[in-house]
């Protein structure tokens, strides 16, 4: 079996924590903040975690990190 390649889209926006999980940026943080609360691009700028249902995509496109 040949090696699996990494998506290099995927392992700019991906960050695997110590303990496995998967970490990833929130969307809606980028542009037009001017009318958003400060409360919501303070909670947007937490990075959640990949929920259990897109954790399969997740690790065929970074086969190698998890």
């Amino acid at each position: 079996m040949p090696k699996v390649k990494t998506k290099s889209g995927a392992k700019k926006r991906f960050k695997v924590t110590g303990t496995g999980k998967v970490k990833r940026k929130s969307a809606f943080k980028n542009h037009i903040l001017t009318k958003k609360e400060t409360k919501q691009k303070r909670r947007l700028g937490n990075k959640p975690i990949v929920r259990a249902e897109d954790m399969k995509n997740v690790k065929f496109m970074i086969p190698y990190a998890l």
